[in-house]
């Protein structure tokens, strides 16, 4: 452990003079492979297609009815009217 710590200690001493000698830096820069509003775009579109296979699954296979029935707005009006009590 001492020589681990020896070692990074000398190697942060050879930066700090490669520094001061006045060595040009190297800076480094990340291009992103997708921008960040692809990326929001993207796991939206995921979380979407999650809610939509979720509502299937949960009609189709643990509900018994067939699985298209749960993207008809008719099963989903009567969803929302069991809710509000009509």
């Amino acid at each position: 452990m001492a020589e681990l710590k020896k070692n990074f200690s000398l190697r942060k001493k050879a930066d700090k003079e490669k520094d001061t000698q006045g060595a040009e830096k190297t800076w480094w820069v990340q291009i992103r492979l997708f921008p960040i509003w692809l990326r929001i775009l993207i796991v939206i579109a995921l979380v979407a297609l999650a809610a939509v296979l979720g509502a299937m699954v949960g009609f189709g296979v643990i509900g018994d009815g067939k699985p298209a029935d749960a993207l008809k707005w008719e099963t989903w009006q009567h969803i929302f009217d069991i809710m509000s009590g009509k």
